[in-house]
């Protein structure tokens, strides 16, 4: 049939993995991230072993001929005919268990996937303690396919302990060995592939892959460039897994470590940064041809532009992975006054706040005071109206745009400043900010920058002489949070009055953050018995400073619940602008 994008190619199990082994298909290091759960290993090998099917295998010819010159090393290795577009987790799983090597998790953690099987009951499980002491299992089936496995001996003595631990029937030393046989033929499972040709574009295998996911999914781009880092810059992928691996734990060594209270990113997220600094694209669909070393004119390819583009993306994630880089734009995210990992929305406006950050700095030599500041204002202005929170490739291809004639640093804080401005209105502030108030989202955007301009304006806690910035920190840990939000006007006190709808009780304005013991003795009292008798702890003046920074109204705990509400976010909103403005940018440039 003409016009085919793709063609299916069977394969046995065996013959997978010796593809994988040669070379031929390019499934990515066995040390990438697994994300898997045992128990779906456990079921892939139960579903093969009763003869169902497993799923269709999809590969993408890769395009690139001959050999390729490895990042970093000098040294030449083969290209990988096939890349794996979907079936990466089912093919780790097979290739992990029956060639016995350790896998990545999601937690970084290096581990073997031990799967069970039990020949009498021909039943499969995930090796515990309890299986491994049991001699009716075999513990690990791993052992049935190593190199110089003897089939018949390993029958001959596992039916030997068990006969003298608990005896056997004829029935069940006829079943064992013919269990085992059967799991050790899974090797010869027949599976198929579809494999697309080199001449479809990115466009066309995404949406090959929907169309025959059956849950449907999309197809991650991001997966697609570390698959090609795996195969022409391993190191490099490495290194990003490496670096997300140690944001999450202290280091033990007092050594230099990209550890911090604010952001553990995935090795996806860093990778857009890299993208950005280098190619100044945010379309990840574009840096993957780009990648390949294909011409976006002529749709031919060359390994020479690959090598070339692969060189641009090394040195792009030198500066990414630099540790003054990554420390010093943290204290963008402190100095916004999202000083707790609790108050970031938006994991992707910090993604791309980092690359402008560093777009700053590389590219127009801005000083730190005045780029921290720059950023902080970019950032609290990206996460309060989430600008990257949908279709944030597209919303980060424009801001690019706006960046691409500058030719100086006045130039580029003055477009960074302009477009800040463009979206912070006074009707933004006066009409939108307010109505976005009006809702019970437990992660509204508004609340958590209400919280950080807080921070920022060295607010006290509502009812507390401490400071809202010195309870977020998050160098301080105990069993509970040291600060709550607290429902103004309790749960039972407003379902008493008939107000009974969660979206009624929870809305942002009826929140505030206190001390978790004032919480706890506040209860489900009417604000008009817990309010007053808070009050008298502080002086008029203390008092009335208090209500500006909580944006409440004189006499709040006696108005109408509806009347509060609606003017309380009029005030919210003028704090966050308070809040935001306290950031104002001082051109030192």
């Amino acid at each position: 049939m003409n016009g085919l994008l793709f063609k299916k190619v069977d394969y046995s199990v065996g013959g997978l993995l010796e593809n994988i082994d040669s070379g031929e298909i390019g499934l990515p290091d066995i040390q990438r991230p697994f994300v898997w759960n045992t128990t779906r290993v456990r079921d892939l090998f139960d579903s093969m072993y009763r003869g169902y099917p497993i799923g269709t295998l999809l590969f993408w010819e890769n395009g690139s001929p001959g050999e390729h010159r490895t990042i970093g090393t000098g040294t030449k290795r083969r290209v990988p005919r096939l890349l794996v577009v979907d079936g990466q987790q089912r093919l780790t799983a097979l290739y992990a268990v029956m060639k016995g090597v350790r896998i990545v998790d999601k937690n970084f953690d290096h581990k073997r996937l031990r799967i069970a099987f039990n020949p009498l009951e021909e039943k499969f499980e995930v090796t515990n303690t309890s299986i491994e002491r049991d001699p009716t299992w075999i513990a690990d089936i791993s052992i049935l396919w190593q190199e110089g496995f003897r089939l018949y001996d390993f029958i001959f003595n596992f039916m030997k302990r068990l006969e003298e631990r608990r005896g056997l029937n004829e029935e069940e030393r006829q079943r064992i060995p013919q269990a085992i046989q059967k799991l050790v033929n899974l090797v010869n499972y027949p599976m198929t592939a579809l494999e697309i040709s080199a001449s479809a574009t990115e466009e066309q295998v995404s949406e090959i892959f929907v169309r025959i996911n059956s849950r449907g999914r999309t197809l991650n781009q991001a997966d697609f460039i570390l698959t090609l880092m795996s195969v022409f810059w391993d190191e490099g992928r490495k290194e990003l897994e490496e670096f997300c691996r140690q944001t999450k734990y202290p280091p033990t060594d007092n050594r230099p470590s990209p550890y911090n209270p604010y952001f553990k990113p995935q090795p996806d997220q860093l990778l857009r940064v890299d993208v950005v600094l280098a190619f100044r694209r945010a379309r990840l669909e574009y840096v993957y041809s780009i990648l390949r070393g294909k011409d976006l004119q002529t749709g031919e390819f060359s390994p020479e532009r690959r090598d070339e583009q692969f060189d641009r993306l090394e040195k792009a994630q030198k500066e990414v992975l630099n540790l003054q880089n990554w420390h010093d734009f943290l204290k963008v995210i402190k100095r916004a006054g999202y000083i707790h990992h609790s108050l970031i929305t938006s994991e992707m406006a910090l993604v791309y706040t980092y690359s402008l950050w560093l777009i700053g700095k590389q590219d127009f030599g801005l000083d730190q005071h005045t780029l921290r500041d720059l950023m902080a204002r970019w950032f609290f202005m990206s996460s309060l109206t989430s600008r990257y929170s949908s279709s944030a490739e597209t919303r980060m291809e424009q801001d690019l745009t706006l960046i691409r004639g500058c030719s100086s640093s006045e130039e580029f804080v003055r477009t960074l400043e302009q477009e800040i401005s463009a979206v912070l209105t006074n009707d933004y502030w006066n009409v939108t900010l307010p109505n976005e108030l009006a809702t019970a989202s437990a992660r509204n955007p508004g609340q958590y920058a209400f919280f950080a301009a807080l921070c920022l304006l060295d607010a006290p806690v509502l009812y507390s002489s401490m400071k809202v910035r010195d309870l977020l920190d998050p160098t301080s840990q105990s069993h509970r949070s040291a600060l709550e939000r607290h429902h103004l006007f309790p749960r039972k006190y407003l379902e008493k009055l008939g107000i009974k709808d969660n979206h009624d009780i929870n809305q942002v304005a009826n929140f505030a953050l206190v001390e978790w013991h004032d919480n706890v003795e506040i209860g489900d009292r009417p604000p008009s018995d817990y309010a007053p008798e808070y009050e008298r702890r502080f002086p008029p003046d203390k008092l009335k400073e208090m209500y500006w920074y909580h944006a409440l109204p004189e006499g709040w705990y006696k108005m109408d619940y509806w009347t509060f509400l609606e003017e309380r976010r009029r005030r919210m909103a003028e704090i966050i602008r308070k809040g935001f403005e306290s950031l104002k940018l001082k051109m030192t440039v």
